[in-house]
């Protein structure tokens, strides 16, 4: 008896489908995309219609054959792969490539591997979904285009190894453009002014807001402050207004890719990347125990906030009998979708299962998967729980002094009901910051007041912040730059490039970032525009829904971008981007040492050159010593990419760990502290272990 035929993309699914599915199936993974425009040629003619011409992957063609031989016996392929444009593709390709045009082809689309998703989706199949795939090939061609048509020019007027790409030349344009915003920043002084006063015994503070009824304060400098304190210290002061309110504050949506990657940073700094990573794996199937595999997320590639009725009740169900009937809605909440072109049919991230609380999944997760679950666990039964009450209270206070007259306030709010912040309270930018709140005592209009004392205060407008991976995805997304799906590799490709880099957590471009900005702005100005990028994302959602044709989109592309190519290649200048200056010397001659760029990326070398031909690898120390042997601790990387920690003094010394090692000696020998987890730290010499709070008073910092 024949059997069906099953193509997913990854091993892990297979193996959980394949134990979903039983006997009468077998299924293979294409372990990724078995086919792809060539690496050493454009591999696109846009004088043919921008005719691909596809290739099969290094590695692939064995994957290739095993489908092929398997298809021989089988009755039907279900194509199982992954619910987006990509997934699609992935099947259209795998029929292409192992000629699996004779078989009926099914496609099966589920985002959550349970046995009830998969069951269901094989029970009601459908037809691949050329728009979707039109749509994924006109991205694939739009980027090979940018990048292999403008990295050769930039070749040649700096220097070989730089790239070019339509989303990752943009995102180091934001990097640049928020650094120069940051250079120019010009600080501003100005004052604040607070009253400590007194009712009865109790105390609290009141700032200054205004002069008379409507004229608004600004103190711009000292001698402003010191006149406005010796009235106020003159002044007498009476309770003129006081407003209680109660206000709602709601949950956030569920989780969709962007929002999880910002999150994942904001509390438990984990790069997108490795966001990405721990939860490809909680979607394709863990074991539980004695349970076969099972998907514990739904897909995590998605911009939709919507959820399926039967999860909102479950997870209303769950929220009654743990919290009680209180901290349930009347009727389930549901999201407006975030993202300009978010599929409707594609479900937020969110447990397949809210009965699997985090607590009972965690001795069968990696720390990585038991944070990350944890997480999303309680973003998305946060979001079904009632909404949290405050009662706030503002209070105006008038000054008076002669006939000059002065307006405070103060404010208070007081958690009533904590309705979902039982649960979650979601995470903060840097740059945010709550409004400053004060208890206030029983007041009432007309009530005198005692002062205490006068408080100015002095302050100096600050810089815009440097992006971070939560602020720099968050941007991205706002500007409609790429899709959440994208982000993680945009970072990462932005970093390995080295036209940005991580300093303290946040993005600073190197001198090559600029320089390449600079001459893609003049020369190519639509490619690192934010509005133009995201008019083209915008025309790649119309493809996928069948509104837009792919083909006359790439011509009216290419034309604009043949003209800026062929001026570019004449009228953009030859560069040399300056060398980065250090304070490291250099131990041969004494001269600066200075950072440098090869073809194996930056370097060290010595600014004399060629005087002197010192030149040694970029090591970035930090600030602790190798426990073994005394020397400086660096960053370094593997050849894979992730990031570690070792000896300056390597290969004399073997000193390694992948958590960056705390700048605070053990308390107990001296000895160097590595953090254990995200609250602990342990001593490398004696073992001691303690909580990051105590030695460090910061958040933790993972590599």
């Amino acid at each position: 008896m024949s059997k069906s035929l099953v193509i997913v993309e990854s091993p892990a699914k297979a193996r959980t489908i394949g134990r979903i599915l039983k006997d009468n199936y077998i299924v293979k993974a294409t372990l990724g995309h078995v086919r792809d425009l060539p690496e050493k040629e454009l591999g696109v003619d846009p004088e043919k219609g921008f005719d691909p011409k596809y290739v099969t992957s290094k590695g692939k063609q064995k994957v290739i054959n095993e489908i092929k031989a398997a298809a021989k016996n089988a009755s039907v392929v279900y194509l199982a792969t992954d619910p987006d444009r990509e997934g699609e593709a992935i099947s259209w390709h795998i029929v292409q490539a192992a000629k699996l045009q004779n078989l009926p082809a099914k496609r099966v689309v589920f985002h959550e591997i349970t046995k009830e998703a998969v069951e269901e989706a094989f029970r009601h199949p459908k037809k691949l979904d050329m728009k979707l795939v039109d749509a994924q090939q006109a991205r694939r061609i739009l980027d090979r285009l940018v990048g292999y048509k403008i990295s050769p020019i930039l070749w040649r007027k700096v220097m070989k190894g730089l790239s070019a790409g339509r989303v990752q030349s943009v995102a180091v344009r934001m990097v640049v453009e928020r650094e120069r915003a940051i250079e120019s920043f010009v600080s501003v002084e100005y004052w604040s002014i607070e009253a400590e006063l007194k009712k009865n015994k109790e105390s609290f503070r009141a700032e200054l807001i205004g002069i008379g009824k409507d004229k608004k304060l600004s103190i711009e400098n000292e001698e402003e402050s010191n006149k406005l304190c010796a009235d106020l210290q003159q002044a007498d002061y009476v309770v003129s207004k006081v407003q209680q309110k109660s206000t709602l504050r709601q949950p956030v949506a569920p989780f969709i890719t962007s929002t999880l990657q910002q999150e994942a940073w904001r509390k438990l700094r984990f790069s997108a990347k490795r966001t990405m990573s721990a939860a490809q794996a909680l979607y394709e199937g863990i074991p539980i125990g004695e349970e076969e595999p099972e998907g514990l997320i739904t897909y995590m590639r998605t911009d939709s906030t919507h959820v399926a009725t039967q999860a909102l009740n479950e997870t209303r169900d769950y929220i009654k009998e743990t919290y009680g009937a209180n901290y349930v809605p009347k009727s389930p909440r549901l999201f407006k979708k975030k993202v300009k072109g978010a599929q409707e049919a594609h479900e937020a991230i969110r447990p397949t299962s809210v009965r699997r609380e985090p607590q009972k999944m965690q001795p069968y997760l990696s720390a990585d998967q038991s944070k990350l679950y944890d997480l999303i666990w309680k973003r998305m039964v946060a979001s079904q729980m009632a909404a949290a009450m405050y009662d706030g209270t503002t209070v105006n206070i008038q000054a008076t002094v002669d006939t000059r007259k002065y307006l405070l306030r103060a404010t208070s709010s007081a958690l009533a009901f904590p309705g979902f912040l039982t649960l979650y309270r979601e995470g903060k930018d840097e740059e945010e910051n709550e409004d400053k709140k004060t208890s206030l005592p029983e007041l009432a209009q007309g009530d005198a007041l005692e002062l205490m004392k006068i408080i100015p205060d002095q302050h100096f407008t600050k810089p815009p912040a440097r992006y971070t991976e939560a602020t720099l995805i968050k941007a991205l997304e706002e500007n409609g730059i790429g899709r959440p799906s994208t982000y993680a590799p945009i970072l990462s490709t932005i970093q390995d490039r080295d036209y940005v880099q991580k300093e303290k957590s946040h993005f600073k471009p190197n001198e090559m970032g600029f320089v390449v900005t600079d001459l893609l702005a003049d020369h190519f100005p639509e490619i690192v525009d934010t509005s133009f990028t995201a008019r083209l994302e915008e025309k790649l959602d119309e493809i996928s829904s069948g509104n837009r044709d792919w083909i006359s989109t790439l011509e009216a592309f290419y034309k604009t971008f043949s003209a800026a190519l062929e001026k570019a290649s004449i009228n953009m200048p030859k560069v040399k981007p300056a060398p980065e200056p250090t304070d490291q010397v250099c131990e041969q001659c004494g001269s600066p040492m200075v950072i440098k760029r090869g073809r194996f990326g930056r370097f060290l070398s010595c600014s004399d050159f060629p005087t002197c031909k010192n030149a040694k690898p970029l090591q970035t120390h930090i600030e602790a010593d190798c426990p073994k042997c005394g020397s400086k601790l660096v960053e370094r990387r593997t050849k894979r990419k992730r990031v570690f920690f070792g000896c300056s003094s390597y290969p004399n010394c073997d000193f390694a760990v992948w958590e960056k090692p705390l700048s605070v000696p053990c308390p107990e020998c001296g000895g160097l502290m590595i953090p254990k987890g995200q609250m602990m730290a342990k001593c490398a010499k004696c073992d001691y272990e303690g909580s990051m709070e105590e030695l460090t008073e910061k958040e933790p910092v993972s590599a």
